[in-house]
């Protein structure tokens, strides 16, 4: 009987599985790396962006504040 000439020797395939294991893993690490970077320039880009809300939501209340300090002044001085 003569073998299939697409027949891959047994010592070949146990090969070629434990490479596509490496690359597997190597894949599988690649991902989680990318991953990884994403949610870290996710949370910088987020960061800034409370970063910038809180300062301009700082501002208007301090802005609403002195408004309201002066019109108490203004207010205490002007008689009933």
């Amino acid at each position: 009987m003569i073998a299939p000439a697409y027949a891959v020797p047994r010592a070949q395939s146990d090969q070629t599985a434990s490479q596509d294991m490496k690359n597997a893993g190597q894949d599988t690490k690649n991902a989680a790396k990318d991953t990884g970077n994403g949610v870290k320039k996710g949370t910088k880009k987020a960061a800034h962006s409370t970063k910038k809300g809180t300062k301009k939501a700082w501002n208007k209340t301090k802005d609403t504040t002195t408004g309201a300090v002066d019109g108490a002044k203004a207010g205490a001085k002007q008689p009933d």
